[in-house]
């Protein structure tokens, strides 16, 4: 239960930035009077702040979260290849971008992004969240001697494959690990 649970929470925080980027865009604001006539005078750019901090919060709590995981690891003496994924997944994130600037209704982009968190959640890309390089996450494709490869999200940088451990690894998926060491 609680990797579905997880799953889910990775899912919106890897596709969220595609809500605070339309409601950025609509000039959608928080309507602080509502709260209190004292605070009818916030500045635009605090709630523009919060919606971005909403998905920053969520990804931390997915962070922690990540500690209830089944523990794995991978033997330095089973890696063959490394590769840096950062850069793979940057098309999809500027196509999330484009798409919320180019939406016009709110129903529309609720079923563009109700269509995208089931793409992303069926998908092996569903762990690439762009917050995680904000908290000096970095993403890496690993190929192991069997010839499998797999998706470790590490705040590592990694380069040789004979000297890559992996002691302490979390396991989203069959082929998706986070590194919490």
């Amino acid at each position: 239960m609680i990797n579905f649970l997880y799953k889910i929470l990775l899912t919106f925080n890897s596709t969220s930035l595609l809500l605070v980027v339309y409601w950025i865009k609509e000039q959608h604001l928080i309507n602080w009077s509502s709260i209190s006539p004292k605070l009818a005078n916030i500045p635009d750019f605090v709630s523009y702040g919060i919606y971005f901090f909403i998905p920053v919060l969520l990804t931390l709590f997915s962070l922690w979260l990540a500690k209830f995981l089944d523990n794995d690891n991978i033997d330095k003496s089973k890696i063959t290849e490394v590769e840096q994924a950062n850069n793979a997944f940057l098309p999809s994130y500027l196509g999330y971008f484009f798409v919320a600037l180019s939406v016009t209704h709110c129903e529309t982009l609720i079923y563009i992004f109700l269509i995208l968190f089931v793409f992303t959640y069926f998908s092996q890309t569903l762990y690439f969240n762009p917050l995680f390089l904000l908290l000096k996450y970095k993403f890496y494709y690993i190929t192991t001697v069997n010839g499998v490869k797999v998706f470790i999200i590490t705040k590592k940088s990694l380069k040789n494959p004979s000297k890559i451990y992996f002691p302490k690894l979390k396991r989203i998926n069959d082929f998706t690990f986070i590194d919490k060491e």
